[in-house]
């Protein structure tokens, strides 16, 4: 694949209406946005979503965080996507992302980080198959 990735804009970026802002971040750096969508996920969507965070410290803080609020989930193409997205939304905890990514101006904590990304390209494609079906991928291309 390497051309693509999964983008989530959080529910505490959503909640303080970051919504655009982050949106129009993606569509500087060069995305492609082959479909988006506002959600709101169940607890059991969330569990099975991060399912490989699964017994980690922070497994229940993050599948209730995640399933508080409306996201907007995003399917986005772009050469060398997953590397390219993760230098734009900057390191996990805010306080050590550099000036100028989503996080460092977006995010309110480590817990309430604004974003997510897919950390490779086998999870790229796992994760956007999670949220997209195939037709809502090709309507957009």
């Amino acid at each position: 694949m390497g051309n693509q990735t999964l983008a989530i804009i959080k529910p505490d970026a959503v909640q303080n209406q970051y919504t655009e802002l982050i949106y129009e971040s993606i569509v500087k750096a060069g995305f492609i946005i082959l479909a988006s969508k506002m959600i709101h996920m169940t607890k059991a969507e969330t569990e099975s979503f991060y399912a490989i965070h699964q017994g980690k410290p922070f497994y229940e803080e993050l599948t209730s965080f995640m399933s508080s609020g409306q996201c907007m989930v995003l399917a986005l193409e772009k050469e060398n996507a997953v590397d390219t997205w993760r230098e734009i939304i900057g390191a996990t905890n805010p306080a050590e992302a550099a000036v100028g990514t989503i996080r460092k101006d977006f995010a309110t904590s480590l817990g309430k980080n604004a974003v997510h990304g897919s950390d490779s390209d086998e999870n790229a494609e796992k994760e956007i198959a999670f949220f997209f079906s195939q037709s809502e991928l090709r309507a957009n291309k």
